[in-house]
Formats: C-alpha cells, sequence, structure tokens
C-alpha cells in the first residue's frame, strides 16, 4: 500500500512539535515559491518511513522540497533539475531526492545524516518545468537528536 505524500509530509510535520514554524518555511524565486522543511526521521511512522525507503534513527532527518508557480491555481510544479548538498564542520553529503507524486502535488524527499546540535548548511539548485533559469537556494538549518 502505498502511503500519499501528504501523508507523510503531515506525519513528519505535526510529529516535530512546531508545526507553525516549520511548515511556513519557503524562499521566492520570481514567480516560484520553494517550500522546505527538515524533520528528524525518528518523527515518521516506521510504515510511512519503510513505503518511501527512508532509514529511520536518531541522527538521520529528511530534507522536503516543493516548488509552487503563483498561478490563479496556485498549482505545484514540477521540478526538471534538481541538486543538493549538505554540510557540517565534519562532513559533506549529496542530497539524493526521491519525487513523490499524488495527483497534482508534486514533492521531493531527500534524506541525510546529521550531528546533535551542529548547524547543517544546505545547498539546492532547481530549475522549475518551464522557467528559463535556474535558482540556488541556500540555507542552515540546526538539528537535535531526539532523546
Amino acid at each position: 500500500m502505498t502511503v500519499p505524500a501528504r501523508w507523510l509530509l503531515l506525519c513528519a510535520l505535526i510529529a516535530s512539535g512546531n508545526v507553525v514554524s516549520q511548515a511556513q518555511q519557503s524562499e521566492r524565486f520570481g514567480p516560484y515559491e520553494l517550500h522546505y522543511s527538515v524533520v528528524n526521521t525518528t518523527f515518521l511512522a516506521p510504515e510511512v518511513a519503510a513505503s518511501y525507503g527512508i532509514v529511520r534513527g536518531r541522527k538521520r532527518a529528511i530534507l522536503t522540497l516543493a516548488v509552487r508557480e503563483h498561478l490563479g491555481d496556485r498549482s505545484e510544479t514540477r521540478v526538471t533539475a534538481l541538486q543538493g548538498r549538505t554540510w557540517d564542520l565534519i562532513q559533506n553529503q549529496t542530497l539524493d531526492f526521491l519525487e513523490i507524486r499524488e495527483g497534482d502535488a508534486v514533492y521531493y524527499i531527500a534524506d541525510f545524516k546529521f550531528i546533535n546540535e551542529e548547524w547543517r548548511f544546505f545547498e539546492v539548485v532547481f530549475r522549475p518545468e518551464g522557467a528559463d533559469q535556474t535558482y540556488t537556494f541556500e540555507f542552515k538549518h540546526q538539528l537535535y537528536v531526539d532523546e
């Protein structure tokens, strides 16, 4: 049985205990808006994580992305090119994104390892379908081991 992508995202956000700040993270790139969240994989139900091939662990997290074009229907936009990486003072990791589609909704998720209380830096390079240019987004996020 396939678990819908919205269910994955909802489970992650609700379990984080910080729904408002997690759900409202976004950045505008011309006519596009990139929505993102970072949560520990331990917040995912084991069956949800397994259905997407996500390894749960105290020092593992996921980055979730969705791109929307600002049109009348505010529909999600497919990304035709997507690369990412994350790093801290010790480790550097390439982000391998999985595309998830549910009806018109399109999400991208990537899991990664982290060190407790370290700041993780992220760089995502993406090109929305139909766009004339590629955009680069950088941010940092501090993660904590779920005790």
